[in-house]
């Protein structure tokens, strides 16, 4: 099943991603989701339907796919965006407004006829773009918000035409109403889709504004070597790459030859340059601040580390905490509810006071275009569009917005030991062995090449050999290590005193090789604590929350780490599975976080209450945690936590506006305190403040 992901325009708020959404779960389809402020829809297609009908569905809808099928093109409009829309609809608003301003008389003005041959052109464009909004959305059976300006405009445009045509236009000349509200709201939605567009901002930072180009290596029959540029979207897995001090790394590589600084910035947040030498990893839209380097293509287009973190943060958008569930069943009946308060207006002002059926109208436009369904329906995605884009800025990435709206609750840390708080980067700091020592290495690189434990990844770099064992069998077992059979069949095994525990009573080793079930030998190896672990573990301290150390080494190496940087409570000696039983039980006192990078480490990662990995762990403890530190270290574990509190506190303040403005706002509009005029401006300007709130969180300190 293909999974389907478009970039969708002229969504401009929560009902029109309902609509988008209602319709694609109608037509059968599995897995929508829908973000209005990024403008991104995915889904699995089924194999029943093609991707043409579903573009003509969304078209029809008042949308349009960008990046879909080439024949596929957008309709053609006078005005491109509500700029446009706005510039060209105040020539004509303007001398009208003018005429309200006490002191101002225009005596031309005055003509009923002046003001509907200034209104017209206003309301043709006002109503190609709200009335046509507004018509799709009432026949798909989601009412937006267009629907109440449409409304709005439409009702002052008949009740002035009408006292015009009765020759009465001094009594019923509310054409700048109709003129005003359109243009205003115009205003509004281009001041809220600048505001929302800076919410982007971040995650912007994260793709490559410029088109790259790549310097491609190529050898002729005579082997000799010629350089020449190509479009970096040209590139394919396996081709060889120059690329020179101040140019960007056009996509994931490996260094063939040559040394260089890197700045990986993009991807961690760290401003520091990173030395890069042969085989190791170049990250596509990473920039060598210094030398020159030859390179292959290890991953292009969506298949590279910036991409897939990309779709990562775009699917994280589209996701609702459960915070955000409330808000959308209001913003899906919010606009029949204030048709019907605003037609209660007309009514009672008419039937229970004296002023008449005009201000009786006026009020009851004043209701439809000062609500804002669009205040609620942003509450949420605006808030999570900034923390997710700092996140992503600063080298955190969460693969979920529930992380987000969870991290509130967290009370206490939970450490793994080893490549979490110590820095993984091992040497071996002794050995003993009972067979020729260089049999012993050959069968300690033999197992252990095969194993992603950092310790591992030590003695395998250190006692590299060619003459390594071919395997008949070989598999790491959690908690345990390497077990293997070669094809004479002999057993070897590599791992902790867990399995040497019987043949020895000396526990203070690292690593116990076995043949044959005989202790043959073990290895010490040294590792030293990550340099910000202290100040990380101070700052959990400060900001209430309880740090546990939870590992399988031995219990003494732990008190000693644990010592040392200050962490409340230590666990030792815990095997996966007894790790996932103390995770679950913290869980079931308080949400608990944990944080580690072993395969040992996943099950536990996926049973705490969030999960979080560093970029360098296992392929299955990052799969398993929710949150990833893409910045080789914890340092920025706080920063993450913060900002997950934070937050959720912002979603919360955006939700409160969003109801307070809507439930003080109608009463005030139904009660003859607010011209329509100002409603209009009103209700633009009310999602640019959830906006600004938003933009907050860029700046605000949250550790």
């Amino acid at each position: 099943m293909e999974t389907v992901n478009w970039k969708v325009e002229g969504m401009s708020c929560t009902n029109c991603a309902l609509s988008i959404h209602k319709y694609l779960e109608a037509k059968g389809l599995d897995n929508v989701k829908v973000n209005f402020i990024g403008g991104d829809v995915s889904f699995n297609l089924s194999n029943t339907l093609t991707k043409e009908e579903l573009e003509k569905g969304i078209d029809n809808l008042g949308y349009h796919v960008v990046n879909g099928t080439p024949g596929n093109k957008a309709p053609k409009r006078v005005f491109k965006n509500h700029l446009q829309r706005f510039l060209f609809c105040i020539i004509f608003t303007a001398p009208m407004l003018a005429g309200m301003i006490p002191g101002i008389h225009i005596h031309a003005l005055m003509n009923p006829y002046v003001q509907l041959g200034l209104t017209m052109p206003v309301f043709l464009v006002g109503m190609d773009f709200f009335g046509r909004s507004a018509i799709n959305s009432l026949l798909k059976g989601i009412p937006n918000m267009n629907v109440l300006i449409a409304l709005g405009a439409l009702s002052a445009l008949v009740y002035s035409l009408y006292g015009t045509l009765i020759g009465q236009a001094e009594e019923y000349m509310f054409y700048e109403t109709t003129a005003a509200i359109i243009t205003l709201v115009f205003l509004g939605n281009y001041l809220e889709d600048k505001s929302v567009e800076t919410t982007q901002a971040a995650l912007k930072k994260l793709t490559i504004s410029q088109k790259i180009t790549a310097n491609m290596i190529a050898y002729d029959e005579d082997h000799n070597e010629h350089i020449f540029p190509v479009d970096s979207n040209s590139l394919k897995v396996g081709d060889l790459i120059l690329i020179k001090s101040g140019e960007y790394v056009p996509m994931d590589a490996k260094v063939l030859w040559g040394e260089a600084n890197v700045n990986e910035s993009i991807l961690t947040g760290e401003s520091l340059s990173v030395e890069k030498k042969m085989n190791d990893k170049l990250i596509g839209g990473s920039i060598i601040e210094s030398g020159t380097i030859k390179a292959y293509v290890t991953a292009v287009g969506e298949e590279t580390v910036l991409s897939s973190i990309l779709k990562l943060v775009k699917e994280a958008q589209t996701e609702k905490p459960p915070i955000q569930q409330m808000a959308d069943k209001i913003s899906a009946i919010f606009v029949p509810v204030v048709v019907g308060i605003a037609l209660l207006t007309l009514l009672a002002n008419y039937f229970f006071t004296d002023i008449g059926f005009g201000a009786s109208l006026l009020r009851s436009i004043a209701v439809l275009v000062i609500s804002c369904p669009c205040a609620m329906g942003l509450a949420t995605p605006a808030a999570i569009a900034v923390g997710l884009g700092r996140a992503a800025r600063n080298g955190v990435l969460f693969k979920n917005a529930r992380s987000l709206e969870v991290f509130k609750n967290i009370k206490q840390v939970v450490f793994d030991k080893t490549g979490t708080l110590t820095t993984g980067a091992f040497a071996i700091a002794g050995f003993n062995t009972t067979i020729d020592e260089e049999e012993f290495k050959r069968i300690a690189f033999s197992l252990e090449k095969y194993s992603t434990h950092p310790i591992a990844k030590c003695i395998a770099r250190t006692w590299k050999t060619k003459s390594d064992i071919r395997w008949a069998a070989i598999q790491e077992v959690k908690g345990q290590g390497m077990q293997a059979t070669d094809k004479e069949g002999n057993t070897y095994a590599a791992g902790s005193y867990t399995i040497a525990a019987q043949f020895t009573a000396d526990d203070t080793h690292n690593i116990y090789i076995l043949r044959n079930n005989q202790l043959i030998g073990w290895m010490d190896v040294a590792d030293d604590i990550r340099p910000e672990a202290k100040q990380v573990v101070q700052q959990l301290h400060a900001m209430g929350i309880k740090t546990v150390l939870l590992s399988g080494d031995r219990k003494a190496k732990c008190d000693t780490v644990a010592q040392q940087l200050g962490i409340d409570e230590v666990i030792a000696e815990q095997s996966p599975e007894q790790k996932l039983q103390t995770i679950a039980a913290y869980n079931a006192i308080t949400p608990t976080a944990m944080i580690g990078d072993g395969i040992n480490d996943a099950p536990a990662l996926a049973k705490a209450t969030v999960g979080i990995s560093l970029s360098d762990a296992s392929q299955i403890a990052m799969q398993s945690a929710q949150v990833v530190l893409m910045s080789h270290g914890i340092k920025n574990l706080p920063l993450s936590l913060g900002l997950g509190k934070h937050t959720y506190i912002t979603i919360r303040q955006n939700l409160f506006w969003a109801f307070i403005y809507n439930i003080i706002a109608i009463p005030i509009a139904a009660l003859g305190f607010l011209n329509p005029t100002f409603g209009a401006l009103a209700m633009g300007l009310s999602d640019v403040v959830l906006a600004i709130n938003s933009l907050r969180l860029t700046w605000k300190k949250v550790v």
